[in-house]
Formats: C-alpha cells, structure tokens, sequence
C-alpha cells in the first residue's frame, strides 16, 4: 500500500514580501538609522535659525528706514517669504546627503543582498524606499517651512509687519519648500542606488546641485547660459518663489515639471541598473 503525497504549488516565493511588508520594513529601517535621525534634526534647526537670523536682518532694515509698520504688503510677505525658506537651500544639501545614504549604506553592509533576496523582483523594494523616504522628508520639510515661518512671524510681528499664513500667496510657497526636498531627497536615491557608494553618491548629487550651476554660470556662451534654468536645483529653488535663481522660467508648474523630469530620469535609470546588476 502506498501514500500520495500532494504538494500545493506555491505561487508567491516564501520569502516574498508584499508591497505592504516592504513599506513597513523601509519605514523601520529609515527610522532606525542614526543618520535619518540626525539629518531630520540639522534641517529643522538650520531652517528655524536661518529664519531668526535672516528675519532679524530684515526687520532691522525696515526699522532703519521708518517703513516697518508702513511697508507694502507685497514687500513684507515677499521679505517673510525669502526668510521662512533660506533653509531650504542649505536643507536640500541634508536631504541630498541622506538620500544617498539610505541606499549605499545597504550596499557598504551588505544588507542589500537581504533585501533583493525579500523582495526578488527588486523594483519594490526601490519603490518602498521612495515612497517612504519622499513621505518622511515631505512631513519634516512641511514642519521646518512652516516653523521658519512661525519664527519670522513673530519676528516681524514685533515691529507691525504681518502677513497671514491663511495667504495662498504664503502657504504654497512654503509647501512648495517642502515639495522640493522631498524630491531632492528621491533624485539623491537615485543617484546612489546608480553608484552604489556613500563617498560618490554624494558628491555627485552635491556636485550637480551646487558645482554645476556655478561652473555654468562662469562660462559667458550664451547656449549654456540658457541651460541654467533647467538645472535641477535652479528650477527646484523656483518651486518656491525663489525666482532670483530661476533665471527665465518664473512659473511654478514649469519648474515643478522640470524637476519631476530630473527625478524621473534619476529614478528609471537607477531601476534598470538595479535589475541588470548583482548585489
């Protein structure tokens, strides 16, 4: 007499996450990493000091002039405006750097071979990464905009110039601030992934956030200097009104696309090089 064993045919490898487990493990790993912590903090208080310092300057000029209680209200919300999000040319340096890292730090320990072996067919794992790094740097970023702009209030306030937070005028600007470091944050993910190290991960992103537009700017061809408002970080800075660094292109739906296509091309490209690749 014999037994037939069956054996149900397994349609999912054991080892497979869903895309819900691979949310929920880059979320405990991006809050378990000192590095998160550490970056999260500097961009908050960098953008809250930078506020108080640079309000500070402004109200003395205004009190210097007589015109602080008296300013136009476009003046004042243009002056608060400048002062609530300075911090974010300086955050989206802390955000390119962690963006980075989250990344190559799996590659420098060799954790990424767990990850690819969870979750096998690797684009959801790039995918889990992004959205749980964009989401995390969005709230945060949200949170230092708008606490900049809580100090500059109060700063101002103390001489008679106001501007409401209520003010479309005022609130997308600075939600625009936040938009841009989260995306800052997703292209410098897909810079890493691509290079796979911490070092040249991150002076590539820097480089081409800070180093590129400066050695353009030095070139006086006329065909380069009409490329500088397509660079990542000069449409990125127009996201928010910054328009001085935005040279011709004063709209912030082109500049929101113009950076979408940046961080669309970074993502695609480091997609492909993490299916072709080994770990």
């Amino acid at each position: 007499m014999s037994a037939t064993t069956t054996i149900a045919p397994l349609t999912r490898s054991a080892s497979s996450l869903s895309f819900g487990g691979v949310i929920r493990s880059e979320w405990i790993k991006l809050r378990s990493l000192r590095s998160t912590v550490w970056a999260f903090l500097i961009l908050v208080a960098m953008s809250l000091g930078m506020a108080w310092l640079m309000g500070s300057s402004m109200v003395d000029g205004l009190v210097d002039s007589g015109e602080a209680a008296n300013a136009p209200v476009e003046q004042v919300r243009s002056l608060m405006l400048t002062s609530s999000t300075v911090g974010v040319f300086f955050g989206q340096l802390v955000v390119g750097v962690l963006g980075v890292l989250i990344i190559s730090g799996e590659y420098s320990t060799g954790m990424i071979r767990s990850t690819l072996t969870a979750v096998p067919r690797r684009l959801p794992a790039l995918a889990g990464k992004a959205i749980v790094l964009a989401a995390s740097t969005f709230v945060i970023g949200l949170l230092s905009t708008f606490g900049a702009f809580a100090v500059t209030s109060l700063t101002f306030g103390e001489h008679g110039a106001v501007a409401p937070v209520t003010d479309a005028d005022v609130f997308l600007p600075l939600i625009g601030g936040a938009a841009y470091l989260a995306l800052t944050a997703l292209f410098a993910l897909g810079v890493g992934t691509a290079i796979r190290s911490s070092a040249g991960g991150i002076a590539a992103v820097l480089g081409f956030m800070l180093l590129l537009p400066t050695v353009l700017q030095m070139i006086p061809a006329e065909w380069v200097q009409d490329l500088i408002p397509y660079l990542f970080s000069t449409a990125g800075m127009g996201m928010f009104g910054q328009t001085s660094f935005t040279g011709e292109i004063d709209s912030v739906i082109e500049n929101l696309l113009i950076v979408l296509a940046w961080v669309a091309a970074s993502l695609v490209g480091a997609g492909i090089l993490l299916k072709r690749r080994d770990a």
